[in-house]
């Protein structure tokens, strides 16, 4: 891959992870993307173009605020270089190609719910279902082998997580759910099924860990969007290889 075009993919990367940020702040509040400007939530100053470099302004300013001196939150800054290494991720594995777009429309999705559920455990279905109506037009176009999988897979991953929802008696998220159906146009059934099996298994380590931090009790709600995201990435780009893996394991 070359450096140009790595660095390329990064600086597009932190740049919109930054507008990723504010979408998946403001959306769910049901306020407006673009008015007011960027500012800072405690002394209302409008951020100027030093407080809004992506991942630098953060480091130069020490995670500050430069009228009130008050804590920037590091999820910002976390976000927005994640946005960066997914897209150049995203390139390396897929380099250009029709998959590319939905592979930036995809990562782009599980930083903006990432965001969301993060900060209110929430997963708008306004974030969701533009990229919904998006990636089956996009599938429609550049399909799965076989095209119905990606279809098979959307019904799929929303039916077996409604299915859990019933059975736990709310247990799991409607955004959530839903998450699952795109997740399932993109992934496919098979890994749809692995993303399931994977959230599963990091949501529950990050649990213990937040819970044994806390010292709350099981019943405290913990996100599960991040857990989904982190699993879909994975399942995205090495699922084919997780599968087989796990095959040689019994044979």
């Amino acid at each position: 891959m070359g450096i140009v075009i790595g660095v390329f993919f990064f600086l597009y990367g932190i740049v919109l992870g930054s507008f990723f940020n504010v979408v998946g702040l403001r959306v769910p509040k049901k306020e407006s993307i673009v008015s007011p400007p960027s500012h800072c939530t405690v002394c209302n100053r409008k951020l100027g173009v030093l407080d809004l470099i992506p991942v630098f302004s953060y480091l130069f300013l020490k995670g500050k605020c430069r009228g009130c001196g008050t804590r920037i939150s590091p999820i910002y800054p976390i976000m927005e270089l994640v946005t960066g290494i997914l897209f150049v991720l995203s390139y390396a594995m897929l380099g250009f190609s029709g998959e590319l777009i939905i592979a930036i429309l995809f990562v782009s999705l599980l930083v903006i719910i990432t965001v969301s559920d993060i900060a209110y455990m929430l997963i708008p279905n306004k974030v969701l279902l533009p990229f919904a109506i998006v990636l089956i037009g996009l599938r429609l176009i550049i399909p799965l082998e076989p095209w119905w999988d990606s279809f098979l897979g959307a019904i799929v991953g929303f039916g077996v997580l409604f299915l859990i929802a019933v059975v736990s008696k709310g247990g799991m998220g409607g955004g959530d759910i839903k998450l699952f159906f795109v997740i399932g146009l993109v992934l496919g059934t098979t890994n749809t099924l692995v993303t399931l099996f994977l959230a599963a298994f990091i949501g529950s380590i990050v649990g213990l860990i937040v819970l044994k931090r806390t010292g709350q009790g099981r019943k405290t709600p913990i996100p599960f969007g991040p857990s989904i995201a982190v699993a879909a990435v994975i399942s995205y780009f090495w699922g084919a290889d997780f599968v087989a893996w796990y095959g040689n394991l019994f044979y």
